[in-house]
C-alpha cells in the first residue's frame, strides 16, 4: 500500500502523538496508568521489503519508550518474494496476523498494520488514530494482578482469579530491543532501517479459564527482554500484560 504520510507530516504527527500522553500538555490527555493497571499491547505487522513500512516502524520506535505501552514489531514473510528477504520475518507471525484478520471478518492482510490490545486495527502510520486506540484499550484493560518474576532459567507467572471466568491463553514473547538493517534489494534498497522491540519468539505457554488463580513456571533461558500477556481465546482481546527487562 502507498505511504499516507510524508516524513515531515509523520514527524509532526508523532510529536502531537507523544504530547497527547502528557497530562501537562492537554486537559484531555490520558493520565499515567494507575498502579497495578497493565500496559496496553501494540503489535505492528511490518516488513523490511515494504516501502510503506518505515514510517510505521519509526512510530513504533517512539512507542517503545513509553511505560504505559508494550510495543512489539512482528515481521511477516509474505513480501520476501519481491526482492528482499526480511531477516526478522517468521511464518508464525504471518499466521498470527491472519488469525486477527479472520477474527475481524477481513479477507486480506497487509503491512503496515497496528493491532491495539488485540482489538483495534490501524492501517499505516496514523499517530492520532493509534493514540485514540491506546486510550480506549487502557480504559478497558482488566486488572487481574498479572505478575512475572525470574526463577533461574525460567519465569514464574501469577494472576488472580477473574469475576467472570472464560477461556484465556497465556503467551510468552521474547524480543530484541533494537537493530539496524542495511537493505540491499527490493523496494527499500539502499536504506539503513532501524527497528525497535523486534519479536523473535511468540509462544502460547498455558490455557487458563480464570476460575482459579494462575501460578505457573515456564522456561525462558537467556537475558533477552520478555513479555507475558493474557488474551481471550480465539485471537480475542488482550486482557493483561507485563514485561520483564534484563537486570
Amino acid at each position: 500500500m502507498k505511504a499516507e504520510y510524508s516524513m515531515q507530516a509523520l514527524k509532526a504527527g508523532i510529536i502531537a502523538f507523544l504530547m497527547g500522553f502528557s497530562p501537562a500538555v492537554a486537559q484531555d490527555a490520558p493520565a499515567a496508568p494507575p498502579v497495578g493497571q497493565p500496559p496496553v499491547v501494540v503489535e505492528l505487522y511490518t516488513s523490511q521489503g515494504c516501502s510503506s513500512c518505515p514510517p510505521a516502524d519509526a512510530l513504533l520506535q517512539q512507542l517503545a519508550g513509553r511505560p504505559e505501552v508494550i510495543a512489539l514489531a512482528l515481521h511477516v514473510d509474505y513480501w520476501d518474494y519481491i526482492g528482499w528477504e526480511d531477516s526478522f520475518a517468521r511464518p508464525e507471525f504471518t499466521q498470527r496476523q491472519r488469525r486477527y484478520a479472520r477474527a475481524a471478518g477481513a479477507s486480506a492482510i497487509y503491512t503496515p498494520q497496528f493491532v491495539v490490545s488485540g482489538q483495534q486495527h490501524v492501517i499505516g502510520a496514523r499517530p492520532m488514530e493509534l493514540m485514540d486506540g491506546i486510550r480506549a484499550a487502557a480504559a478497558a484493560m482488566e486488572p487481574m494482578g498479572l505478575t512475572i518474576e525470574r526463577q533461574g532459567d525460567g519465569v514464574r507467572i501469577r494472576a488472580s482469579a477473574l469475576p467472570q471466568p472464560r477461556p484465556l491463553v497465556v503467551q510468552l514473547v521474547r524480543y530484541m530491543p533494537r537493530e539496524t538493517v542495511d537493505v540491499l534489494r527490493g523496494e527499500n534498497a539502499g536504506l539503513a532501517l532501524s527497528y525497535a522491540n523486534i519479536v523473535t519468539d511468540w509462544t502460547a505457554v498455558a490455557e487458563w479459564d480464570g476460575a482459579a488463580p494462575l501460578d505457573i513456571e515456564v522456561e525462558a533461558p537467556g537475558d533477552a527482554p520478555l513479555v507475558v500477556l493474557v488474551q481471550d481465546a480465539g485471537q480475542g482481546r488482550i486482557c493483561a500484560a507485563a514485561r520483564l527487562l534484563p537486570g
